[in-house]
């Protein structure tokens, strides 16, 4: 069996639409392997906020809207059905690009109504997806940041992000970086179907080297942990990133919410059939019953037996390694704005 090169095997139909299309079988294989294509997002506002108590940070910038990493359990895959797509194949082959991110970005820090605080890249899709190796939307807004010295904590699980040491040495001076590095697993097999063009779990760790010898505080997340598929590695995970000069450790138990039940279930029955009604009843356990909890306190960490196995794991894991003794905070000290409100009304050319 030819298995797409995809974290979705299929399309499932967008929630908010009435209307769906169904391929003929003749189309079948080209609906299962489509091209990416990068669509220009022309958004005039790039910093978002969230009043979540479950997130570190209140302001994000997210260059890119879906994601080629292609990752079958991604919590972000619903909010591409906000664009028309579908949360499936869509979430990872119609990226939304938006190119004048840097100027915007410019723009919203120099104006007076700006408070320096920390900004998360990425808050949703991962800021060094394949394309940024081209784009470099993610570096030229990383040089703004650091123009005005605001602090900012990346989340990815891509190697790319040694390419921008010279900038993160430079905020990081100031205490103004921080990077997290999401190793889900250690299995190079598993990674290439459950995370398809995400750089490998080696790679990853050689991420955390490179950052770690160049002064970067640097925090692995195992994001997700997936009941019975991969908190048995928590440990090993740890040890590893350990060794690999991470000096914060975290995790966050998966989430399924939405037409992202639907699309890893299929990726299960498709990769591990004889895995997935118990991989599915462990998910449930942790979750009262359901494939997800959307209530603020839980969501992260889940609920019960099974959740508090897990969380009692990777304290015991953490501890053994010596993590968590130095936080790796933030300050916004050092901001300076060297435009004043100039910029407020419109953007550089």
């Amino acid at each position: 069996m030819n298995l797409p090169k995809r974290g979705a095997i299929s399309n499932p139909r967008n929630r908010f639409e009435s209307l769906a299309i169904e391929l003929d079988d003749e189309f079948a294989d080209e609906a299962r392997n489509p091209e990416t294509q990068f669509l220009r997002d022309d958004t005039q506002t790039l910093i978002s906020y969230s009043d979540s108590p479950d997130l570190g940070f209140r302001a994000s910038v997210n260059p890119y809207r879906g994601c080629e990493h292609g990752c079958a359990y991604c919590y972000a895959r619903p909010y591409h059905e906000y664009l028309g797509f579908s949360a499936g194949l869509d979430f990872e082959t119609r990226i939304m690009v938006k190119l004048s991110a840097p100027e915007l970005l410019r723009r919203e820090l120099s104006s007076p109504k700006w408070q320096p605080q920390v900004v998360a890249m990425s808050g949703v899709t991962d800021c060094y997806q394949p394309i940024e190796r081209k784009l470099e939307i993610t570096r030229r807004c990383l040089e703004v940041l650091a123009e005005f010295q605001n602090p900012v904590a990346i989340v990815t699980k891509n190697y790319l992000v040694t390419r921008d040491l010279d900038i993160l040495e430079r905020l990081a001076a100031v205490r103004a970086a921080n990077v997290n590095l999401s190793i889900t697993t250690l299995d190079a097999e598993l990674a290439r179907r459950l995370e398809p063009r995400a750089a490998l779990p080696r790679h990853r760790l050689q991420a955390v080297e490179r950052l770690s010898a160049a002064k970067i505080p640097v925090r692995v997340l195992i994001a997700p942990v997936i009941p019975g598929l991969n908190e048995h590695e928590i440990p090993a995970i740890l040890s590893a990133a350990r060794a690999s000069g991470a000096q914060d450790a975290g995790y966050v138990l998966l989430r399924l919410p939405h037409g992202v039940k639907e699309i890893f279930s299929d990726w299960l029955a498709t990769h591990l059939p004889g895995s997935q009604n118990k991989i599915l009843d462990r998910i449930r356990a942790t979750r009262g019953g359901a494939l997800n909890d959307p209530r603020f306190g839980s969501r992260m960490r889940g609920e019960g037996s099974e959740a508090e196995a897990i969380r009692r794991l990777f304290e015991v894991a953490v501890a053994h390694e010596g993590f968590n003794k130095e936080r790796m905070s933030l300050s916004i000290a050092a901001f300076r704005n060297p435009y004043g409100d100039q910029l407020e009304f419109g953007l550089q050319s």
